[in-house]
Order: C-alpha cells, then sequence, then structure tokens
C-alpha cells in the first residue's frame, strides 16, 4: 500500500481555461454578445498602423478568424515601437516550422508563448485603482494594474468593442514558464524532461466545451475544451500547475542517467509479467522523480528550514497505517538546505509556479525513498494479508494484545497469528507473502514472535511453554515459477522462543532475490516459510510446545 499524494490536483485549464468557470458572470453571457460598441477586436487591430507587426503574427497564425468570432476576448496588443518586424518574422517562422512537424496549436509555442500570452477571455477594463491577476489564454497568472501589464507600461487601455476589449502595450510580455515547461527548455535536463512528457495526453473535456448546435447527428462546439492530461502528476505532483507552488529537485542529465543504471536492476521482473521491460524501466526512472516535488503550501518558510516533506511523504499520522510503524518515514527530510541536505548545492531557477532546483550532486538516498522496511504482519490486517491461505494448512487464529496486557505497545500493531499444529503429534508449518520485494536488494530478514501471556495473561504454564521452528524462504524463477521446495532457502534451521518474552530474531543478513515484486497491482512472490521443529520427546517433558505465536516478519534494507 502507498501513501496517497494528499496533495493532489486536479488542473486541466492548460489550452481554454477551465478557471474561467468558477466565475460569477454566467458563461452564456460570453457568446452572443450584446454591446452598443461598434466592430470587433481583429478590425481594431489590423486597422491600426502602429499595430501592424502583432496583427501580422495574429493572421499568421490563424487567430484573426477568432477575434472576429462570437467569443469575447481582452488583448494586450504590443506596438510597433517596441515589438519590431524582425520579432514578428521569427515568431511566424517558428509557427510555421512547427506546424510542418505536426506540433498542434495548443502546443505551439508561437501560439502559447506569444499569443496566448497576450489574449485573455472575458472583458478586462482597468480604472486608477486596479491592480489584479488575470488568466490568460495559455493559463498563465500576469499582474494588471492601472498603468501596467505583466511589468509593461500600458499605452492605452479600455478600448471597448463587439467582443471584446483592446489593450497595447510598449512592450509584449515575456513568456514565464512554469516547473513542467522550463524541464524541456533546459539541455541540462532533457532526460527527466523527455520522460515526463512521453506521458502526457490531451482530452476533450465534454463538460467544460460550449456546444452550438448538432450537426448530421453530431454536437458541433463553439468552444471545445481540450485539457492536458499527465498519469505522472498523480504520483508526483502537478507540476504545470498555475494556482500552485512547488520546488521540484531536478537531476541533471548526467545523474539522471547514473541513477537509471544503478536503480534499473531492483525492479528486475521474471518472464510471467506482462511488459516487464517496460514496467522495470518505468519504475527505475519513477523511484528517482518520487519524492523530488515540494508544494510551499505544505512546506512554509517557518518549517523547511528544518524539515522539508514532498508531497510523496505521509504525515506522522499515517506511518502506523501506511509502513506498519511510526517510525519509518519516507520522501521527507532533515535540514535540507544542510551540507548534504536535498536542497544543499543545488541550481535554483525562478519558474511560474515555484522554482526547479538543478541537481548536478544528488543528495537523496534510496533508503529515503523507495528502498523501504517491509512488514509483514503475522495476522489478516487491512493493511495486508500475509498469509499464504492455499499453502497454510495449519489453524491460524488472530490474537489482540488488551490495552491493560503487560505487552500491550510491544507488538506490532498489537496484534498477531497463533498457529497451532494439526494434530497432537503434528508440527505446524505457515507460508507469509512478502509484498513489493526489490531484486537485487540486500535485506536484512527478522522474525518477531509473542509470548502466550500477550494474549492471556492467565495462560497456562504449558501455553507459555517456548517453540523451537525453522525458517525458510521460497521465490520466484525467472518463468515466474515458485522455485521447487527442494531449493527453498534455509535462512535458520533451528530457533527457540523464550517464554514470556518477545523474541526478535535475525534470520538473514543481505538477503537477496532475483526477481521482484514491486508494486500495488503484483502478486507477491517471495514467501517465508516457519515450521515448528519439536519432537515427541520434547513435548513429553515438558520442555516446548508446538505452538507458533508471529507478531511480524521484517525485510529491512541492508547497511554496510
Amino acid at each position: 500500500m502507498k501513501c496517497i499524494n494528499i496533495y493532489k490536483k486536479a488542473l486541466g485549464a492548460v489550452i481554454i481555461a477551465l478557471a474561467f468557470m468558477g466565475c460569477t458572470d454566467d458563461w452564456n453571457e460570453h457568446y452572443n454578445v450584446s454591446t452598443s460598441a461598434q466592430g470587433n477586436l481583429w478590425a481594431a487591430i489590423s486597422s491600426d498602423a502602429n499595430l501592424s507587426n502583432f496583427a501580422r503574427v495574429v493572421k499568421a497564425c490563424g487567430y484573426d478568424t477568432t477575434l472576429v468570432g462570437k467569443q469575447v476576448f481582452t488583448v494586450f496588443a504590443p506596438t510597433n515601437d517596441n515589438f519590431s518586424s524582425a520579432e514578428a518574422d521569427s515568431l511566424i517562422a517558428v509557427y510555421q516550422q512547427e506546424k510542418a512537424q505536426n506540433v498542434k496549436d495548443r502546443d505551439n509555442s508561437a501560439i502559447k508563448e506569444f499569443l496566448q500570452n497576450h489574449i485573455a477571455l472575458y472583458n478586462y477594463s482597468v480604472s486608477s485603482v486596479s491592480n489584479d491577476s488575470i488568466v490568460m489564454m495559455n493559463g498563465k497568472y500576469i499582474s494588471l494594474t492601472s498603468s501596467t501589464f505583466g511589468g509593461q507600461q500600458i499605452v492605452s487601455s479600455n478600448q471597448a468593442y463587439g467582443n471584446g476589449v483592446l489593450f497595447t502595450l510598449n512592450h509584449k510580455v515575456n513568456y514565464f514558464p512554469n516547473i513542467f515547461e522550463y524541464l524541456r527548455k533546459d539541455a541540462d535536463l532533457d532526460s527527466v524532461a523527455n520522460f515526463l512528457y512521453s506521458y502526457n495526453k490531451y482530452e476533450f473535456d465534454e463538460a467544460a466545451s460550449v456546444p452550438g448546435g448538432i450537426v448530421n447527428g453530431k454536437t458541433v462546439y463553439l468552444d471545445s475544451v481540450v485539457t492536458l492530461q499527465n498519469e505522472i502528476f498523480d504520483y508526483i505532483g502537478q507540476l504545470d500547475a498555475e494556482d500552485s507552488t512547488y520546488w521540484m529537485v531536478a537531476p541533471t542529465n548526467a545523474v539522471w542517467n547514473n541513477l537509471v543504471s544503478e536503480y534499473q536492476q531492483y525492479f528486475q521482473y521474471d518472464k510471467s509479467v506482462n511488459k516487464r521491460d517496460s514496467l522495470s524501466a518505468a519504475n527505475a526512472r519513477m523511484a528517482i522523480l518520487r519524492g523530488t516535488v515540494f508544494s510551499r503550501t505544505k512546506n512554509t518558510d517557518a518549517v523547511i528550514q528544518d524539515s522539508a516533506m514532498s508531497v510523496n511523504a505521509c504525515p506522522y499520522s499515517y506511518r502506523l497505517s501506511v509502513y506498519g510503524s511510526f517510525d519509518d518515514k519516507y520522501y521527507q527530510y532533515d535540514k535540507p538546505f544542510a551540507a548534504g541536505g536535498v536542497f544543499n548545492g543545488t541550481e535554483n531557477v525562478v519558474s511560474s509556479n515555484g522554482q526547479v532546483m538543478k541537481a548536478s550532486t544528488w543528495n537523496i538516498d534510496k533508503t529515503q525513498t523507495f528502498f523501504q522496511t517491509i512488514r509483514a504482519e503475522g495476522e489478516t490486517s487491512e493493511r495486508l494479508d500475509s498469509v499464504d491461505k492455499l499453502s497454510t494448512q495449519a489453524p491460524l487464529t488472530i490474537v489482540n494484545v488488551q490495552s491493560r496486557n503487560p505487552f500491550y505497545g510491544k507488538l506490532s500493531r498489537n496484534s498477531y497469528s497463533t498457529i497451532l499444529p494439526a494434530g497432537a503429534s503434528s508440527n505446524t508449518m505457515a507460508v507469509f507473502n512478502i509484498p513489493s520485494v526489490l531484486s537485487n536488494a540486500g535485506y536484512d530478514i527478522y522474525v518477531v514472535t509473542a509470548p502466550a501471556l500477550a494474549g492471556d495473561t492467565l495462560a497456562s504454564t504449558t501455553e507459555r511453554l517456548p517453540t523451537k521452528f525453522r525458517v525458510r524462504m521460497s521465490y520466484n524463477d525467472e518463468n515466474g515459477q515458485p522455485i521447487n521446495s527442494r531449493n527453498w532457502v534455509t535462512l535458520q534451521s533451528s530457533l527457540a522462543t523464550h517464554s514470556d518474552a518477545v523474541d526478535t530474531f535475525k534470520v538473514g543478513t543481505n538477503v537477496k532475490v532475483p526477481f521482484c515484486s514491486y508494486g500495488s497491482n503484483m502478486t507477491p512472490q517471495v514467501k517465508i516459510i516457519l515450521d515448528t521443529r519439536v519432537s515427541n520427546t520434547d513435548v513429553r517433558n515438558g520442555l516446548y510446545n508446538r505452538i507458533l505465536r508471529l507478531d511480524c516478519i521484517i525485510f529491512k534494507p541492508h547497511e554496510d
């Protein structure tokens, strides 16, 4: 089970802004507009000699037809004084080049970074006290005051026409990329950008689109809203959200390549796993990215100096249910600005929704993120059904430790399983599944047992006797088949519990398996087999019984 990103947002307004849907004006007022003003925006722009360079870009990109339609816009047009013919030619060339490369208009740089950066939906006007931030067609928030737009001086304002309002500016407004956009613009970050952008997908949003009638039995839309979807954002943070502020630690290409090379070995799947090579590649790269994005809403100036909590981190109160222990914390980092800290030594680039922190040295250790301690509970719990019921034939019961019991708080989740022998003269055997084990990663393995008194303070002397047991391990071969029982790895051939004590046995050091079962949808393939090894003589002499009380099995990353 993974911690759900509780900071996940449903953005979507990358092309034709869904953000406008929250305005108090009725949406339909922006179609079939009634106004006393004469003409339209395109007529006004194309007839103004001092806007000829801007007009040439508008026409070349096909927005001349947009600005004569029924939608209402506010246009901020730079004048020829500081927007030259050469700049217009350059933008037109970019548009045509990307068009020839089959880049869609919504992604075309000339449209997205220039035209839509100067055009907003709706009527906007200014007064002597104006000081606002408006959303442009490309989703950017740009400041508008009585005399400036995006920091540039307004030459003329509030010129009303039949389909909107025209402002003129003394300079064009520079495009300010967000974190997601900046990654693609920086040659040092090509690798992370290419991976993230490969998951881009645009989807038609029928609910947000404006229908214009029925043609040949199909709805024709006046405004077809298409929203950007990227499933990776669900796991690391909404990097393109203009209404949020994030910091992202982004590995440079050299760091990325080194990490991918190292992490690939931990996500090797057997041949039974569908698309195992693709899954291996994706998980190795996601292992780098999880824990690199930080919401500034949660990480305020007052707290981030001491500890930085990424969007993948779980608050303290959730750690027990997610990780099995309050002591385990992942994806959050102490003293992030100190030497060796997660933010130390980064080159910081400000973006429209936060900042990119370019890291040529990687200060995030895998044990702080994906290389985690695994706890398989002895009992069936909401978090994990550890018991392999097909293989376990012995009766198994769950025991909860009561709050007044002396052992309360000393056992994981205050519960354990009691594994009874199938018959009076039989030893018992139980098989436990271990989830999300990484391949070729060293684990120290522990088995924790519970005493009879933890479940019953009045347990009899016979019930309180210790037991002897063996610990073995099974895993899948390259074809996805469990290895033959003759080849099970014996971790410990003989261990003995102590009466009236919680025992923790270290049964393996730096143990590795060749294939992983990482992922919430993966069936565990690593199994721990426990069986009692008590003779009839031991039972007759009252030395041991055949009852095994298992608290949990722990796979802890090995530390050299």
